[in-house]
């Protein structure tokens, strides 16, 4: 794993704690958490790239809002490799998540949906190993979207490289599906709120990373390929709807913006659009 981790562009640092991850049976727990409802068409592909993963001692923990198209029956058939699998009506994606995070045990917590998969059977431990070696609270990397039907079809290149804190009231964040953190934080901070109908993982990551502090690491290469068409990229209307709550979120956590300041992030997403992996 170290010399994957040097190949792909983990800093030097990190490359060196991987190396002592070999020899070191100490590694730190990581739950991983997917939450989903009526997902039949893409489950299976989370699920099986999270049991693709090299890193030691997963636990899964699986979500599901009471799915009526055969998503539970896909779980179900995992058995005993998917640690735990709740299914029961819910309040919407943010109330499954602390229903995850509430049964998680990890030193370390992390989620992926359930229409998106890690990009290889190495993206885990390459986030852990520089988590490790930086001795940080969390890690993010990159992402790219793909297209819904052709996930080799690969459409924007999400770069968190360019996200600082304060970016936070530009609308920036680190991609949410490859951010790593220890458990105490969410003990710290609390629980998502549902009084965002998008943009409870946006105010999470501004409680973490901004009014926490918290110490970061970013891994420069893509680690998960999201499919296009989430809750949060569903034409304008939810573009309008989302970044008003992102200027909610932000005001709530002690950093000012408005809605003009958000939207200037507008020209950098449509760079996006046109940038692909090296």
């Amino acid at each position: 794993m170290g010399d994957t981790a040097r190949a792909l562009g983990v800093h030097a640092s990190s490359a060196s704690a991987t190396k002592t991850a070999h020899v070191n049976s100490q590694l730190p727990s990581l739950s991983i958490i997917t939450v989903c409802f009526n997902s039949v068409a893409t489950i299976r592909d989370a699920i099986d790239s999270v049991l693709s993963q090299d890193y030691p001692g997963i636990e899964y923990i699986v979500i599901d809002g009471g799915s009526t198209d055969g998503t539970g029956e896909v779980v179900r058939s995992y058995g005993s490799r998917i640690d735990v699998f709740v299914s029961e009506r819910d309040r919407g994606i943010y109330d499954a998540m602390n229903k995850g995070l509430a049964l998680a045990r990890g030193d370390v917590v992390g989620m992926l949906n359930s229409d998106d998969v890690y990009s290889d059977s190495q993206a885990v431990s390459v986030l852990m190993a520089a988590m490790v070696a930086a001795r940080a609270d969390a890690a993010f990397a990159d992402v790219v979207y793909v297209d819904h039907s052709d996930t080799s079809r690969v459409v924007r290149y999400y770069d968190s490289g360019r996200w600082r804190p304060l970016r936070f009231r530009y609308g920036l964040m680190p991609a949410h599906p490859t951010f790593f953190v220890k458990r105490e934080l969410y003990a710290r901070v609390g629980a998502f709120s549902r009084d965002y109908q998008i943009a409870a993982d946006y105010e999470m990551l501004v409680r973490i990373l901004y009014r926490e502090r918290a110490s970061y690491v970013h891994v420069p290469r893509p680690v998960v390929r999201m499919r296009t068409g989430g809750v949060s990229t569903r034409g304008v209307r939810q573009s309008w709807l989302l970044n008003r709550e992102i200027v909610r979120a932000c005001r709530a956590n002690g950093l000012w913006t408005a809605l003009p300041i958000v939207l200037l992030k507008i020209p950098l997403k449509l760079l996006e659009l046109i940038r692909r992996p090296d």
